[in-house]
């Protein structure tokens, strides 16, 4: 066996070093070197894997990782199209020195490349194509029966979510007590584990589930850590070399996923056996293993993370308050600089629990406030079910009255201001956002007036400023225009007012707001 593995891995290499071409890869598609080599003793822990992907003067160095069954892997994520070359290099001698060549193309529709932060506060995909993450929580959906992970997708390919939240390792929680079929390490349920042999199997299946999120075009949040354990697997009580490890390996495994986003752990401050410098730790091994620079975030209990640290791309923020009036939500951009997704404010649902039964105008009302505060709002569903298949937990069908809101929403921010949504006056009228001179969204929240006053921030502008105006329920999901050009004029150093029409009227209920865009 060990000679025929040898002849194997020769052949790959008198094949590539011909110069003959691997197939051709799309650019942000995934390159896999695969290579056989030793299955003796503690492959994940004896053997070192590594790749030189380099194209022209630029290089870049990628881990490899060993994927059972004498099988070692390199995934790469090519962001440039042209021809690359890639080289092995191991601590054995049938593993390194590998080489080829292969052809990276245009890529596909859809595959706009990997999301990166984008004018501070805001988001786009590597190809400058603006991405707004609408985001929504199924932490364990991933450990659940084949046709319920399924149904999981189906719902998903029909919502407006362009973000999941998820768990790698099972979670032992409320509404979710069952045993997982697989487990991240080798070893027996539901703690015996050696916790230096990953079981290959798990993680197969979860990179697996995570390329289907990519095909529907959903960004994969993935929370490497959680406290919903409390010792019953002792996966949230690793030691440090133990974590270390982990990360290192599932950094290698899926870092070449263009979707993929690292969530050090949710509610990291409920994980009492780490401290805060063992999350700084972590959050540096993350960023330093992954070559292509993926989004980094930690989201928080009762106490917030210090996410001013360069490690962290962007703040994930547990709190429903904040996003109850959009001056508060614009605090933490304040504060952090940074992009700023508010990924769980309570959930919409009816189960006793004061974080799930928020009504579903409740739910949609936040995710306007957070928009005009220029940040981002994550959904959230708890509903009662006779089998607990509820959708924060374990995915499946989402009952909700919020989603489809959402969706109305999210086809308002698509025919916004490309850059994204900036609060205009912050310090004197929270409620409206949009973009200086151009573009400005007006919520009215829990009021219900019968009437507007037509008043707009001036922000430093000077001359006329013509607009046309609709009416958007927010809740009724309807636009209705306002007919003509508003015609407003500086009225004071602050303030824009329109003379030949001072008031827009409405239908007097609440969840309204209007919008105004330049006039051509």
């Amino acid at each position: 066996m060990k000679r025929h593995r040898s002849l194997l891995a020769l052949a790959l290499f008198v094949l590539c070093g011909t110069g003959r071409a691997a197939p051709a890869v799309e650019r942000w598609g995934i390159e896999e070197i695969v290579l056989h080599g030793p299955a003796g003793g503690n492959p994940f822990v004896d053997v070192e894997l590594s790749a030189r992907f380099s194209r022209g003067d630029r290089s870049i160095d990628v881990a490899g990782f060993y994927d059972g069954d004498g099988v070692y892997r390199v995934r790469f994520l090519p962001d440039e199209p042209g021809e690359w070359r890639y080289e092995t290099r191991s601590n054995r001698p049938e593993l390194n020195g590998q080489a080829g060549r292969f052809e990276v193309t245009a890529p596909s529709p859809g595959n706009h490349g990997p999301v990166q932060v984008r004018d501070t506060f805001h988001f786009a995909y590597a190809n400058g194509t603006p991405y707004r993450p609408i985001g929504t929580t199924c932490y364990a959906w991933t450990h659940q029966p084949e046709p319920l992970e399924e149904q999981t997708l189906r719902t998903l390919a029909h919502a407006p979510f362009n973000k999941l939240r998820m768990c790698v390792f099972p979670k032992s929680y409320a509404y979710n007590r069952a045993e997982p079929t697989r487990y991240p390490f080798a070893g027996t349920p539901p703690n015996s584990w050696d916790f230096a042999r990953f079981d290959p199997e798990f993680f197969r299946h979860l990179e697996r589930r995570v390329g289907q999120l990519r095909d529907l075009g959903i960004e994969a949040d993935l929370i490497l850590l959680h406290p919903y354990d409390k010792g019953h697997w002792g996966f949230d009580r690793m030691t440090p070399e133990q974590d270390d490890r982990y990360l290192r390996h599932i950094v290698a495994r899926l870092a070449a996923y263009r979707n993929v986003w690292w969530s050090l752990a949710n509610e990291w401050d409920f994980l009492k056996e780490k401290r805060e410098s063992d999350w700084d730790r972590m959050f540096r091994i993350i960023r330093d293993a992954d070559p292509y620079g993926h989004l980094r975030s930690i989201h928080n209990g009762t106490v917030l993370y210090n996410h001013t640290h360069p490690w962290v791309t962007h703040a994930s923020i547990q709190n429903g308050s904040a996003v109850e009036d959009a001056g508060r939500a614009v605090l933490y951009r304040d504060a952090y600089r940074k992009p700023i997704v508010f990924d769980e404010v309570k959930y919409e649902g009816d189960i006793p629990e004061r974080w799930g039964h928020l009504p579903a105008e409740e739910m949609v009302h936040r995710f306007w406030e957070g928009t005009v505060a220029g940040t981002y709002v994550g959904h959230g569903e708890t509903y009662r079910d006779p089998d607990d298949i509820i959708w924060w937990a374990k995915g499946g069908n989402l009952r909700g009255q919020s989603p489809s809101r959402i969706a109305f929403l999210r086809s308002i921010l698509d025919a916004g201001p490309r850059g994204g949504f900036e609060p205009i006056d912050k310090w004197q009228d929270w409620s409206i956002g949009g973009r200086v001179g151009v573009y400005y969204l007006v919520y009215l929240g829990r009021t219900a007036p019968r009437e507007w006053s037509v008043v707009l921030p001036r922000a430093g502008l000077d001359g006329p400023l013509d607009l046309r105006a609709e009416v958007i329920d927010t809740w009724g999901m309807t636009i209705a225009p306002i007919g003509g050009i508003l015609h407003l004029r500086p009225k004071d150093r602050y303030t824009y007012t329109c003379p030949d029409r001072p008031r827009i009227d409405l239908p007097g209920k609440p969840y309204m707001a209007i919008r105004f865009r330049r006039a051509p």
